[in-house]
């Protein structure tokens, strides 16, 4: 890890909150809010890049998906404007896409709120109304994708000079989507007395290229992969299933139903989520225990004991509050998180398939942590499998496979005599229909006749472990107005939709006359069928229409989005392009 300069100043410590963000420098209100977060301690990157940020320092940070980048440059940026001028934003942030943009506000919204912060998300794809009426009304932080950001900026509706401080985040996904030079206007209409931090996954040469033209003698902060020793990692069954945030909760009590996990570790991030996933199991009917660092020594050792007893089946946990727990069996490990490296993934995992027992650890995956993902299975050289979210019929199938298993082992114990009476009383009805009765009153005390919704499935195409495999834009054609994979070599992300060769050429009846770029496809397509960018292919604009190469199994869907939709603020013809 390496870094500049950092303050000599003595960071004075709070009492009452937890030492390790206490030591960071953050002010009372912040340190308040992420006690009631249930936030236990900071992750490397928000150790490091935290201290710099108090002190007004330009940062360049290197970090993946899932490392807590947010709270890193969020609770700095909103301590040192809640003491500025709030006529017009003090803070922005510019992010790639639409669902980053509501996560980040949504983000800087909670951490703020003791200090009463207004955040504002700006977005395409969404009514610029509300958005006019809420920067007249006054914002101090503005959340946005660089396309919406230059609309209002041209419009005059997002007046930046008093901003005090600029966030990039997954500057490298933004230049991918061709918004360089966006965000090189962007940048040249703040104040040169700015602040600026840029945070990306890899720091290629035009990321460092941006960084020279707009940062001041910045810090630099790489957070360095953990060595993991081949072999090192246990040897279970690890899977991983692929879900927007939206459906988390929902896609990790449908992998319990369907997997029947029996004495199960389930890993989150906060006290918060700990909270909130175990009522939502216990509400499914599950025998589930919190344990977390606001419990007290007596309440952590009742639950301990209950689940050692088999009487939980469910132990829902931090990582701080599962240290030096003594667990002899667990049959599963599920991260309801991707941990934010190599190594505290190999800690939690390591937890089951002990004492040559067989084991299985199971992973909640956001879309964006694909690489994440990848970056741990080369360090600890073993495979993690990409399963599709189980479907409703699906999990009806697993719970009548045990219900059958109950009934024929019920069977095989006996006697049954006192039952048989009952049968006897029933004569009227036919054998069959009885116990067809019989079953569904089991069925329906197990919760199996519970409502349950269809979770939208992410189709990744994996790769051969140890093999990366190549971007869709990367994919052939003619790709206009940026370079192929000319700056940066192939980072081992997954594409959505298939293989190479299953693509659909999608029409769209707008092009260089009207001022479209690659940004302005990639986005719309991203943001309105709410589909990840990785899965578009090349993109070739003429001068009045635009073919993007799609997943052919995907085109129907986004043909129909776009053409409800509006690019460049007008509606266009979208369909499928024929030579």
């Amino acid at each position: 890890m390496k870094h500049g300069p950092s303050s000599e100043s003595v960071i004075p410590t709070v009492t009452g909150f937890s030492p390790g963000f206490a030591a960071l420098g953050l002010e009372a209100p912040l340190l308040a809010t992420l006690e009631t977060l249930g936030y236990e301690e900071p992750t490397p990157i928000q150790r490091e890049a935290i201290p710099p940020l108090l002190t007004g320092r330009d940062l360049l940070g290197q970090a993946a998906t899932g490392t807590g980048k947010t709270a890193a440059f969020a609770l700095p940026m909103l301590q040192r404007i809640g003491h500025a001028s709030k006529t017009h934003p003090s803070g922005l942030v510019l992010v790639p896409t639409r669902e980053l943009a509501i996560q980040v506000g949504d983000a800087a919204q909670r951490y703020g709120k003791e200090l009463r912060v207004r955040v504002l998300p700006v977005y395409g794809g969404q009514s610029i109304g509300p958005q006019l009426h809420a920067l007249k009304r006054g914002v101090d932080v503005v959340v946005a994708t660089p396309g919406r950001a230059l609309d209002h900026i041209r419009r005059g509706s997002l007046k930046l000079h008093e901003v005090k401080i600029i966030v990039l985040d997954e500057a490298d996904e933004m230049l991918d989507m061709g918004f360089a030079d966006d965000l090189d206007a962007i940048l040249a209409g703040t104040p040169k007395t700015k602040q600026t931090a840029l945070f990306s996954a890899t720091i290629p040469p035009r990321i460092r290229a941006i960084a020279h033209r707009h940062l001041q003698n910045p810090i630099e902060i790489t957070i360095a992969k953990e060595p993991v020793k081949a072999g090192t990692a246990p040897r279970v069954q690890q899977t991983a299933y692929i879900v927007t945030r939206p459906h988390r909760a929902a896609a990790l009590a449908r992998v319990i139903d369907v997997t029947n996990a029996n004495s199960a570790l389930v890993f989150c991030r906060t006290r918060l989520e700990v909270d909130e996933v175990t009522a939502m199991l216990t509400g499914r009917g599950h025998k589930a225990e919190a344990i977390h660092g606001g419990m007290n020594q007596g309440q952590r050792d009742r639950v301990m004991q209950a689940f050692k007893a088999g009487q939980t089946e469910l132990l829902v946990a931090t990582d701080v509050a599962a240290r030096g727990l003594d667990i002899p069996q667990v049959s599963h490990v599920i991260n309801y998180d991707l941990p934010s490296s190599a190594e505290v993934y190999v800690h939690r995992i390591g937890r089951t398939g002990r004492a040559g027992r067989e084991g299985a650890a199971i992973t909640i995956l956001d879309p964006r942590e694909q690489r994440l993902l990848r970056t741990i299975e080369q360090h600890t050289k073993a495979r993690v499998t990409v399963l599709p979210i189980p479907s409703v019929a699906d999990l009806r199938a697993r719970q009548l496979d045990r219900v059958q298993a109950a009934v024929e082992q019920v069977l095989r114990d006996g006697p049954l005599d006192a039952f048989k009476h009952l049968v006897e009383r029933l004569s009227a009805h036919p054998p069959a229909e009885v116990a067809a009765a019989a079953l569904k009153l089991l069925v329906r005390a197990q919760g199996g006749e519970r409502q349950e919704q269809e979770i939208p499935v992410i189709s990744v195409g994996q790769p051969e472990f140890g093999k990366p495999i190549r971007d869709a834009r990367h994919s052939g054609g003619r790709l206009h107005g940026r370079s192929a994979g000319a700056d940066r070599p192939s980072t081992g992300r997954t594409r959505q939709g298939g293989r190479a060769g299953e693509m659909a050429r999608v029409y769209i009846g707008v092009g260089r006359e009207a001022g479209i770029r690659p940004g302005d496809l990639v986005g719309a397509i991203a943001n309105e069928a709410k589909v990840n960018s990785n899965i578009i292919g090349a993109i070739e604009i003429e001068n009045r229409f635009s073919i993007v190469d799609v997943p052919a199994s995907m085109a129907s869907g986004i043909i129909e989005v776009l053409g409800r939709a509006r690019i460049k603020g007008r509606r266009v013809p979208v369909r499928l392009f024929r030579d």
